[in-house]
């Protein structure tokens, strides 16, 4: 049972309306602070949402666009002064989708791919996330120019003088043989500290890792949603690990994949790391190390005790990533056809982990068609406890 009032819940869990929204929405109860909104009815919805921390703590989020009139290429880009009560727009970014968003040397970059299922752009920000460099070629911005390439807002992790990132391909090269029943393998992106991230000849690439369905139970032949969206975390002991959801109904687990010191290897390696029952597994997370509580943290959509689509979002944690805990129940409703917090992207902030969310409020198209980029903040993360469950929010008239 819940020990804790629905208002008390709700003032700690950052998730009261905004008092000074960015924009213009139609609803006063959704939780957090709202950062956009985009109506149903416009056949553009909300994808994607990523967060940074600046050096002088100003925060700067992203989101792209999905749906049937989306032109799938394209970044918003806002930033808050305040600690996230209020935002503003920034810039917006033609030739950027699926992406992620981090700091590196005093400055903001922007990593993914330049549109659906297209090269591997980055960008670099010198003034917070106002303007940025163009990716014309291989010295200012375009790494991978050869292949039909899928990403998400996952970590760039640092690492024995490396920078690290998890990205996925469609299997369009020789080695993955016709036919194959899943367009997605893994494969690992990682650069020296030193070096300019823009320049492709900086970056060195892994083999790409087929999926293999026999694994998680498929028939020769039989499709699956197979790997996505993989996480770079680093295990205890040094390892690189690609961290990875495994988008299959009925699967509630992520895949460990062990990575080379060089970063030219990944492998499944079932024998020391393997498939992990994960709660919320079957769809997107993050995932970071907080070197205070020596913990990995994640804030994921669990979906079963009891079963739910995205619209419970649970803060879980583990000491070696493979045994995870459920700490806590950050936000959850009971209608879960319409409402939904999911591709939750985050940061640590202090004793707080600040995060934006894709959500889904009231009168979305459906939970996955998000109207709303919420920002959050969970205050005093490390200490929260099921006794500190948010109540469930109340079923609203559509």
């Amino acid at each position: 049972m819940l020990t804790v009032c629905p208002f008390l819940a709700a003032l700690f869990f950052g998730v009261l309306p905004s008092r000074a929204p960015a924009v213009d929405y139609p609803h006063d109860d959704v939780p957090g602070v709202v950062i956009n909104y985009s109506p149903a009815a416009s056949g553009t919805y909300i994808g994607c949402p990523a967060i940074a921390i600046l050096p002088d703590g100003q925060y700067v989020a992203t989101h792209t666009f999905f749906g049937p009139k989306a032109a799938l290429r394209t970044t918003l880009v806002f930033g808050s002064t305040d600690g996230g009560t209020t935002w503003s727009k920034r810039s917006e970014i033609d030739g950027q989708f699926w992406s992620t968003l981090f700091v590196h040397r005093g400055a903001l970059y922007i990593m993914g791919v330049e549109e659906k299922w297209s090269s591997v752009v980055i960008r670099r920000s010198d003034d917070g996330g106002r303007t940025w460099t163009e990716p014309a070629d291989a010295a200012s911005g375009r790494l991978l120019d050869d292949g039909r390439y899928h990403s998400s807002t996952v970590p760039v992790v640092v690492h024995n003088g490396r920078l690290w990132r998890a990205m996925e391909g469609e299997n369009a090269w020789p080695e993955q043989g016709p036919g194959t029943p899943h367009p997605y393998c893994a494969f690992v992106m990682s650069a020296p500290v030193g070096a300019d991230l823009l320049r492709a000849d900086s970056w060195t690439r892994s083999n790409y890792q087929k999926f293999d369905l026999a694994r998680v139970g498929k028939k020769p032949g039989e499709r699956s949603g197979g790997w996505r969206e993989g996480n770079i975390v680093i295990a205890p002991g040094g390892q690189v690990i690609n961290f990875l959801r495994i988008d299959d109904a009925g699967v509630d687990r992520a895949d460990l994949l062990p990575v080379s010191a060089d970063g030219r290897q990944i492998r499944i390696d079932d024998e020391h790391w393997g498939l992990i029952d994960f709660p919320g597994g079957r769809t997107k997370f993050t995932i970071y190390f907080d070197p205070v509580s020596r913990r990995y943290w994640s804030l994921v959509n669990k979906q079963s005790d009891p079963d739910a689509e995205r619209n419970v979002l649970a803060l879980v944690s583990s000491a070696d990533l493979k045994q995870w805990k459920v700490n806590t129940i950050v936000l959850r409703h009971r209608d879960r056809r319409h409402h939904a917090w999911q591709y939750v992207d985050w940061r640590f902030d202090g004793d707080d982990i600040v995060a934006v969310s894709r959500t889904g409020w009231d009168d979305s198209h459906n939970f996955h068609d998000a109207n709303y980029l919420t920002f959050h903040r969970i205050e005093r993360f490390r200490e929260l406890t099921m006794d500190d469950a948010a109540p469930w929010l109340p079923e609203s008239a559509r």
